[in-house]
């Protein structure tokens, strides 16, 4: 049902604490001192003239505390190392080379600013493929130290291994069919960087304790897998580290990973004695800040005269900058999701990672998911035009069947239900496709300004990497609440609301009745993350099943209390009911009931929780039959039930639908209307999937017409402010419709597919599609500016 988001009051107020917020007394402040060049040997990093600015407790390079040196970065996938802070060389814009420590962050800024440096800039490569470059300017050059022995080619980053750290194939190649096929549609692609513009950049907030047991507030998505990094790189036992996620404005996926300066400010806490406390500025994350996308597309498609696909062959080249980190799994996703919602017999995606001397690309909203499907609907639409055949129609011939389900895709899939079709029809129809058609024709012969239409299908994957679980557990209280515990971490989500939904419906109680406890490792005893659209569909399925073992833990307990068999226990609304009992005259003998231990004060921190529906609202009153549960709590001892849930991978689907005008002597793209068909199986709150859905589009809008990480002649990125890169407003949304179908997943008690990614997967190429569509060109790159409009229109 489409509840209000009971959280919302708390975040628009500002009375929910995030990191910056959190006040210890003696924290310390840090600020970074950052490489201005995009690669260089490192020849000396002098701290001196930081220590003598006013505030400053301490300053250091790597070289200055060798406890930083000896360690790095975990989860790198196998590759390179990525060091804590620079050692030997410079190897993206913007690596940290040393750190400040100070009363204030004006102070330990003003203390990083003195640092001085001494470089020697290296030749750098910007992408795959590219030449190197030298600090002047891009052009081929001789081969530089690192590079390949005997070539020309992009400098090498690291001087023992190759730029290329994952090649890897997806189904087998089709060379057979491409050489006999009656039509075959060849392109190219580029998929723009990006920045993961949150409201709130990362943050982290350090408190070594009294007793040596790590307190970390932190702004994440994953409280449990950077609790277990900290502890590996400060040698301690997990249970004395403790993480806890505040109010979070925002994470898009780029908040998933362990980044070096987490582990510095774990370092100098554990070092200095005292809390210490990093928080990214608005230009450090444009400057050193994880990336999004980029990536360089081939592709061919084949197919018969009548339109029926027979194979496709896409290839991406990946730069995911200097430390693979967690960037190679992006284009990994990419390969696997080649496939797309059509029955392709054979697909084969080949898929190489390649070094680059950028800041790391890391996974962002739809993480692999949008370059998939940009790649193949963008194909589709040339491989219409080659036929002079209808973008919609021959789409419809191709779409997996309802009776195909379950599909096995040539690239190792297995989708899970849906009815592909249904979604196209019911947005064409929502949109209006035939009157466009019409429209446009009548515009093409009589003028007017260019209309256009696109459409874009997409299959995504939702729930993580393949059976990946997650914690739930549900505790009942004597007050007649209840406590949702959950391993998910909401970054703005409404997981407070949702997941109270889930239980409050097992359990047949009031939502206000639930309070949810999520992103604290020293309250929910283990956790997965919150990122691939999981929470609801991984999450949500453990609290389901956590909810019905605690119906049934209530309903034994009952039993055993009465003297009854526990067949003859029922349970509804709360309550526990002996078969037969009139009501309200379920009798227990209280006098022989003992009284259970009074139970510890929880600590109070500032733990992410929503409010306890008991203090909210009471417990329910009243000449109602039956042992209330938390009576029964009350009279033998705490109750609780835990469960993880591992649900294999779901794929929700959609079509989405562009309509724009094109002023073709300005190059303005003036989007008319959009229209989201999504299936996200069964929706538990619509309200927070539509606000979901808005979000999504936005950035998906934003990435077809306005951002890109533009990186100059000089290896350096260009935007330092907001002003520099262009992110869409209120006022450039146009209007929206939202519309679903609804096929359940059959892998999880509730039917809930992931929601909250699809704009992005789905709009940039129906906008792209539209924008072809009105000037009958093939391609332009994105992101479709003015400038790119027009000079695809003015090719000369």
């Amino acid at each position: 049902m489409p509840l209000a988001r009971r959280e919302d009051r708390d975040l628009v107020t500002g009375r929910a604490p995030r990191v910056a917020d959190l006040e210890l007394p003696g924290t310390l402040e840090l600020a970074f001192t950052r490489a201005p060049v995009p690669h260089a040997r490192i020849r000396g990093v002098d701290v001196a003239a930081a220590l003598k600015e006013d505030g400053v407790a301490g300053a250091w390079s790597a070289a200055g505390l060798p406890y930083l040196a000896a360690r790095e970065v975990p989860g790198r996938q196998g590759g390179p190392p990525w060091p804590l802070l620079a050692t030997g060389r410079v190897r993206h814009p913007g690596e940290a080379l040393a750190v400040v420590a100070a009363d204030t962050r004006a102070h330990a800024e003003d203390g990083a600013e003195a640092v001085r440096l001494d470089l020697e800039p290296l030749p750098f490569t910007l992408a795959p493929g590219q030449p190197a470059a030298d600090r002047g300017g891009a052009g081929r050059l001789p081969a530089a130290p690192g590079a390949a022995a005997g070539t020309s080619g992009p400098p090498r980053l690291f001087e023992d291994r190759d730029n290329v750290v994952v090649d890897a194939t997806f189904g087998a190649p089709a060379d057979d069919v491409f050489a006999t096929a009656p039509v075959v549609v060849e392109a190219a692609y580029r998929e723009q960087l990006l920045l993961p513009t949150s409201l709130e950049p990362r943050a982290v907030l350090v408190d070594p304790g009294r007793d040596g047991r790590l307190t970390v507030w932190v702004s994440h998505q994953a409280q449990h897998r950077l609790r277990t990094a900290l502890a590996t790189a400060l040698g301690l036992d997990q249970d004395r580290v403790r993480v806890i996620v505040p109010a979070t404005g925002g994470a898009f996926g780029a908040k998933s990973q362990t980044y070096p300066e987490y582990l510095v400010a774990a370092l100098l806490a554990v070092h200095l004695r005292r809390p210490v406390r990093w928080c990214e500025d608005r230009a450090e994350a444009m400057l050193a800040g994880p990336r999004g996308r980029g990536q360089a597309q081939r592709v061919r498609l084949a197919a018969d005269e009548d339109g029926t696909f027979l194979a496709y062959e896409l290839l991406v080249e990946a730069g995911i900058g200097a430390y693979p980190h967690i960037g190679s799994f992006v284009p990994m996703m990419t390969g696997a999701m080649s496939t797309g919602a059509y029955r392709t017999p054979r697909v084969h995606t080949r898929v190489r990672c390649v070094l680059t001397n950028t800041a790391p690309t890391t996974s962002y909203r739809g993480a692999g998911r949008p370059e998939a499907a940009y790649a193949l609907e963008r194909t589709v639409d040339r491989l219409a035009r080659r036929l002079g055949m209808d973008p919609a129609e021959l789409r419809r011939r191709n779409l997996i069947r309802p009776d195909q389900f379950p599909y096995r895709t040539p690239t190792g899939r297995t989708y899970d239900s849906g009815d592909y079709a249904a979604a196209l029809a019911k947005a064409l129809a929502a949109v209006g496709y035939d009157e466009l058609r019409a429209e446009q024709a009548r515009r093409r012969a009589d003028g007017g300004p260019p209309l256009g239409v696109g459409i874009a299908t997409y299959v995504e994957r939702s729930g993580g990497p393949p059976d990946s679980d997650e914690f739930g557990s549900v505790e009942a209280c004597p007050d007649g609440g209840f406590i949702a515990r959950v391993g998910s971490t909401s970054t703005g989500q409404g997981h407070f609301t949702a997941f109270a939904q889930v239980v409050a419906s097992v359990l047949d109680v009031e939502v206000n009745r639930v309070r949810v406890v999520e992103g604290d490792t020293g309250e929910v005893p283990y956790g997965y993350a919150t990122f691939g659209s999981r929470s609801m569909q991984v999450g949500g399925a453990a609290l389901w099943r956590a909810a019905e073992a605690l119906v049934a833990a209530a309903r034994r307990r009952c039993a055993g209390l009465l003297g009854v068999g526990e067949e003859e226990v029922a349970y509804a609304a709360g309550r526990l009911v002996v078969g037969g009992t009139a009501p309200g005259a379920l009798q227990c003998d209280t006098e022989h009931v003992p009284e259970p231990p009074a139970a510890p004060e929880p600590p109070r921190t500032p733990a992410a929780t929503a409010p306890s529906g008991a203090e909210a609202a009471g417990v329910a009153a009243g000449p109602l039959p039956g042992l209330p549960i938390g009576e029964l709590v009350a009279r033998t001892g705490p109750l609780r039930a835990d469960e993880i849930a591992a649900p294999p991978q779901a794929f929700p689907y959609g079509t989405h639908v562009a309509v724009v005008e094109v002023d073709p002597d300005l190059g303005t793209v003036h989007v008319r209307r959009l229209v989201a068909v999504d299936d996200y199986g069964v929706v538990v709150n619509p309200m927070i999937v539509d606000g979901q859905g808005y979000g999504s589009i936005a950035q998906g809008l934003g990435q077809a017409l306005y951002e890109q990480a533009v990186i100059g002649a000089d290896g350096l990125p260009y935007a330092s402010t907001l002003l520099d890169y262009l992110l869409p407003t209120s006022a450039d949304m146009p209007p929206i419709t939202l519309l679903e179908t609804a096929t359940p997943n059959p892998n999880t008690p509730l039917g809930a597919k992931g929601a909250g990614e699809a704009g992005c997967i789905g709009i940039p190429p129906a906008i792209v599609n539209a924008v072809c569509d009105a000037l009958d060109l093939d391609h332009i790159d994105m992101p479709l500016t003015p400038a790119a409009v027009w000079t695809a229109l003015h090719p000369e």
